[in-house]
């Protein structure tokens, strides 16, 4: 099944149609025409068949045959992440993390932070594929990047960790994860948290975990803690 993707359509659309762009790209490249059946997400649980009805490069109309709801994930993961130094292992993160399952991604500016600028809709496109191509009906949050400071801050809900490096007093994540909760988790940039970050974290009630007996690159910890916190709710 090929899965498009547009967050105006809503449960009670009888048709839609689609923006220029998305119209040539059904048309002129996948050669869609009249009668042929795709399926669409809003991104909000939602999967929609529709039949074609107008196929027209500037202009694709779509008849919604029939609409499935889907409950979302029984936990909710928020990876907060430090943006890394080459840009493409940032995106190669997003993707795959998408691909495992996410419900909010912040990249968060650190101490030891090397990289400042992001390309947000260079960003949405890549989650956008992501959630596309792993036929999920649920688009991922990606907020505005934060401070660290203001980011913990924030009272938030569920199990807290902050994955370092430093060789302190932590926990294996996969013993402390329980199933079926929010979870909010830090992981810092190449050169790791500073001390007064980490210790800023405690004092919020973050626990500092340890995800395995390596050293992880930033990209390789998110990654790995997205795996376990999926493979714990399954």
């Amino acid at each position: 099944m090929q899965l498009f993707y547009n967050p105006d359509i809503t449960f009670t659309d009888t048709s839609f149609t689609f923006d220029k762009d998305e119209s040539r790209h059904i048309v002129k490249v996948l050669r869609k025409k009249e009668g042929d059946i795709i399926h669409i997400t809003n991104g909000k649980g939602y999967l929609f068949t529709s039949e074609i009805t107008s196929a027209q490069e500037k202009k694709c109309e779509v008849k919604i045959t029939a609409q499935q709801f889907f409950e979302p994930m029984p936990y909710q993961l928020h990876l907060a992440v430090a943006p890394t130094k080459m840009n493409d292992r940032y995106e190669w993160f997003l993707e795959k993390a998408v691909e495992i399952g996410i419900s909010e991604i912040t990249p968060i500016l650190c101490d030891h932070s090397e990289r400042t600028v992001f390309k947000a809709d260079r960003f949405e496109k890549i989650l956008q594929s992501a959630m596309k191509q792993s036929l999920q009906y649920y688009m991922p949050v990606l907020h505005e990047p934060e401070a660290y400071k203001d980011f913990i801050s924030k009272e938030r809900k569920g199990q807290l960790f902050i994955a370092h490096c430093e060789e302190t007093d932590k926990k294996l994540l996969k013993t402390e994860l329980r199933p079926k909760q929010p979870i909010t988790l830090l992981i810092g940039p190449e050169g790791d948290f500073s001390t007064q970050e980490i210790e800023a974290a405690l004092a919020k009630n973050y626990i500092p975990v340890s995800l395995g007996n390596t050293r992880l690159r930033t990209e390789t910890a998110a990654i790995v803690a997205a795996h376990s916190i999926a493979f714990i709710n399954q």
